[in-house]
């Protein structure tokens, strides 16, 4: 299959890629368009990670996010003067959070704020946001918060979990009962009798690992940018760190992505071209992740082919934003299987004011008899007046033009794309 990087090595580039690539496995599933490559299985382990090579898989010993950096510079410094492409894929930070111990003593004395919605009820919302099994209070396991997995019945240790059959989940206390963690490192117990307490005490070991884990990137991209500043190409070297999906970091009582919702939805992207781009800009333009490809061939000079779904974003980051561009991010979630999250399939766009999901709740059976089967259902949020997403308008009489119009820019951008909506508009329309 075609790929930007076969079209940059065409275009005279050297190309790699290190890290995580969680494409599939098996010779089939190999990188292609890539001059160098090690990629590790799946998601790859934090300590001694196996990486797979053109040659053949092994462990390197030492810790995933300092490696993958090590193999970035190293790459470097071997194409001399030769422009290059490189990705440096982080496995980090993927649950579960490992951070390397010379990150141990961050926050140790200090506690995060809770995020305002961290004890969200999910009312005036679709059945999806009370379905989820993505909260902080009933869902994560032992092994996320770094705690001792006891022994023992799911009523007593938690619920086993089917895809993981090692490892189980931290219960919900109830009112009236305690439980005894005990931490993996220091041996440490830690006593609860009140639900809302070791809530928040599993939030704060959440995020202190996340942050600990994050620091780790942090370092290696300074390192990186250090080597490129050493290496004289800093100037003539465009600079990208993005990611592949939002995250929930205790918003909505909640971990994990999938959703919708604006932390899921919201990737981070920083460009870094002295040359062409003004440090410290900050554009509120949207773009998606298919816009990607082609503003790296774009910036290299090279033709962008008619196959690509997304547009340069070259304008736009470097201030020059057409007045015709599309003004809008599309989202899917298929649902597969997904016994652990129960998270509900649905698609749907955001402007930059409003947001129209459609859940359309496919095969909703796999997961058994699970309490929130639901229907179809649309969810209409203002953005602006209500940013956390709060109470959903789609039935509200007075937002009937704002639900047709967002309905109107779906289906465009359904049909663009090439995407096959589930919903009838036609249905849709008759029944506002």
């Amino acid at each position: 299959m075609p790929n930007v990087a076969k079209h940059l090595r065409a275009g005279g580039y050297r190309t790699a890629i290190f890290g995580k690539w969680h494409l599939g496995e098996g010779k089939q599933h190999e990188p292609t368009g890539f001059d160098e490559w090690a990629v590790v299985p799946g998601q790859g382990d934090y300590w001694d990670p196996m990486f797979i090579h053109p040659e053949g898989e092994w462990r390197h010993e030492g810790y995933a996010t300092d490696i993958i950096t090590d193999m970035s510079m190293d790459f470097i410094d071997r194409c001399g003067e030769e422009p290059f492409f490189l990705m440096c894929h982080h496995k980090a930070p993927h649950r579960n959070f490992q951070p390397h111990p010379r990150y141990d003593h961050l926050w140790t004395d200090e506690d995060l704020p809770l995020p305002e919605t961290f004890n969200d009820t999910y009312e005036n919302r679709a059945a999806a946001a009370e379905a989820a099994k993505m909260r902080v209070k009933s869902d994560m396991t032992y092994d996320d918060l770094g705690l001792v997995q006891p022994e023992g019945p799911a009523s007593k240790v938690g619920e086993l979990l089917t895809d993981y059959w090692h490892q189980r989940k931290i219960p919900e206390l109830a009112p009236g009962e305690s439980i005894t963690v005990i931490d993996q490192k220091t041996g440490e117990n830690y006593t609860f009798d009140d639900p809302q307490s070791f809530a928040e005490f599993k939030y704060q070991r959440y995020m202190k690992r996340y942050l600990r884990t994050i620091q780790g990137i942090d370092d290696n991209v300074g390192r990186l940018l250090d080597h490129l500043d050493k290496s004289g190409k800093v100037e003539n070297t465009i600079v990208i760190y993005t990611s592949d999906q939002g995250f929930f970091l205790g918003e909505h009582g909640w971990f994990d992505k999938r959703f919708m919702y604006e932390e899921s939805l919201q990737m981070p992207f920083l460009i870094r071209y002295p040359a062409a781009i003004k440090p410290g800009s900050v554009s509120s333009d949207i773009a998606c992740n298919v816009d990607f490809a082609p503003t790296f061939l774009d910036y290299a000079g090279l033709p962008i082919p008619s196959y690509m779904q997304g547009i340069s974003m070259r304008p736009v980051v470097e201030g020059n934003t057409p007045e015709d561009w599309d003004q809008l991010a599309y989202h899917r979630y298929w649902m597969h299987n997904d016994e652990i999250h129960h998270a509900y399939a649905h698609y749907g766009v955001r402007d930059p004011r409003y947001k129209l999901i459609y859940w359309y709740n496919d095969d909703l059976g796999q997961f058994g008899a699970h309490p929130n089967d639901a229907p179809p259902e649309w969810e209409l949020f203002d953005c602006e007046k209500d940013p956390h997403e709060l109470t959903n308008l789609a039935a509200d009489p007075s937002y009937a033009d704002v639900f047709r119009d967002m309905l109107a820019k779906m289906d465009r951008k359904m049909a663009e794309i090439g995407d096959v909506p589930e919903h009838d508009t036609a249905k849709v329309l008759a029944g506002l």
